[in-house]
């Protein structure tokens, strides 16, 4: 079978540029080991949220029942129903996916995809079939994995990885997270609020260290009090898997000693998962190496999403997906690398961001001001029962634009995305004062944050 354009991975990457290139008139094939969706809406980023929504529901009835006026005996939770709700989002979002798909006249292939040179794949079935397809142009959107702490590796039940998380059969009494990036501090979040004595160990000074410093201290001054024992800037010298239970040594500030528990979640990042056959020219951490257009080393094959490296999200690698495709079949256009993104971790409180933090402005010498306001001070979030946290927008002390947004606080993944056009419009502190933000919103917490960057803020 011959076609215009074969993306093996079914991802975030993969499907937004098949059914791209589809509606661009193109013949496309999608090449999809697992199932269309790939690890975000399958085993990441859609099934996670399912999870997050059920604990968050439940911490609200077992914390906050009084203050609303409620009252019940006998709260009980299902584990095996709160995971197959999860399940079923995924299974019933990835067959949106295949309907889109046969919409867009886009082939849909399941298997291991391999490059064999001279524009051909060959796909590898589930039961060991091989079929042959050749394209103009071939895109990789692999994805990426869990990375698995070297001394430590994972075995499925006491040492698992984010997949396994969201799958257990059976709640763990203790688990200790490996990280407190975006993975550990969601599944933190997610088993301590269902009982779980949840430990996090990060080497870094901070949890969410690639966060704001004052939003890294203010999650795990939530995160303390919601039970969850976080122990930062700490090291990890021994393991040991000891029948049902597994040992952790740790040195650090507030630990010293061996931390045991019936699981272990290593949550230290992702590696890329590279097709077979011929093998592009990688980085010095085993990604693709791509240029300017998103082109590899191999002609007319082009690699988006993770795995071609940083910033490893789902929303980077669908934009990835659109500038690629459209350069190659949009004349005239001018092909655009990720520069600005927002960041989301989906604990509570939610965490989010976008531009720079002030330590790295800071460390770049930029003069700038800064503008923050609690939730407490916003009339819909004392409404809504969620007064915690708060809004740091940084803007440039000269022309006034607007530079980095940190939120952690209820909804703050939703109030990013003005934040995000913010920055990329290049807005000022003034066109964000002139904006009207409805009242009463947690919205309003943007507008009071940017007024005082000015010191002008009105209710606080």
């Amino acid at each position: 079978m011959a076609y215009d354009l074969i993306v093996i991975g079914g991802g975030p990457a993969g499907y937004v540029a098949a059914i791209r290139a589809a509606q661009l008139g193109k013949k496309v094939a999608c090449v999809e080991a697992d199932r269309a969706g790939g690890t975000c809406l399958n085993w990441g980023c859609i099934p996670t949220k399912a999870l997050l929504k059920n604990a968050e529901l439940y911490h609200t009835l077992t914390h906050k029942a009084k203050e609303f006026g409620l009252s019940f005996d006998n709260l009980q939770f299902d584990w095996s129903a709160v995971v197959g709700r999860s399940r079923k989002v995924s299974d019933r979002l990835a067959g949106g996916i295949e309907f889109l798909f046969k919409k867009n006249k886009v082939d849909y292939v399941r298997g291991h995809g391999a490059l064999l040179g001279n524009g051909k794949v060959e796909v590898t079935a589930a039961d060991g079939s091989k079929q042959t397809a050749e394209a103009k142009q071939i895109i990789i959107a692999t994805g990426a994995k869990s990375r698995p702490l070297p001394p430590l590796p994972f075995n499925g039940t006491t040492v698992i990885g984010s997949k396994e998380a969201m799958t257990l059969e059976k709640q763990p009494k203790s688990m200790i997270i490996i990280g407190a990036g975006a993975i550990g501090a969601e599944f933190a979040y997610i088993y301590n609020a269902y009982g779980t004595k949840v430990t996090v160990v990060e080497m870094l000074a901070r949890m969410l260290p690639v966060e704001d410093d004052e939003i890294g201290d203010a999650l795990e001054k939530s995160f303390t009090k919601q039970g969850i024992r976080c122990l930062v800037n700490t090291k990890i010298t021994k393991t040991e898997v000891k029948g049902s239970q597994v040992e952790v040594t740790v040195e650090g500030p507030k630990e010293n000693g061996v931390l045991t528990a019936d699981v272990v979640l290593v949550a230290i990042g992702v590696q890329p998962v590279l097709p077979g056959g011929q093998q592009p020219e990688l980085t010095d951490r085993g990604f693709v190496k791509v240029g300017d257009r998103y082109e590899t080393s191999i002609p007319n094959v082009y690699a988006i999403g993770d795995v071609s490296g940083p910033p490893l999200l789902a929303h980077t690698a669908s934009f990835e997906a659109l500038q690629c495709v459209d350069g190659l079949y949009v004349e005239g256009h001018k092909v655009r690398k990720v520069t600005n993104f927002p960041g989301c971790t989906y604990c509570h409180p939610q965490v989010a961001s976008v531009g720079k933090t002030e330590r790295a402005l800071k460390e770049e010498g930029v003069e700038y001001k800064v503008g923050k306001i609690p939730f407490m001070a916003i009339g819909k979030a004392i409404a809504a029962g969620e007064p915690d946290g708060f809004a740091k927008l940084i803007y440039g002390k000269k022309h006034g634009e607007l530079l980095g947004a940190h939120i952690i606080g209820d909804n703050a993944t939703e109030l990013i995305a003005e934040m995000g056009l913010a920055l990329d419009q290049e807005l000022t502190a003034d066109e964000i004062h002139a904006t009207i933000h409805a009242h009463p919103t947690m919205s309003e917490v943007i507008h009071e944050a940017t007024l005082a960057a000015d010191g002008h803020a009105i209710h606080f």
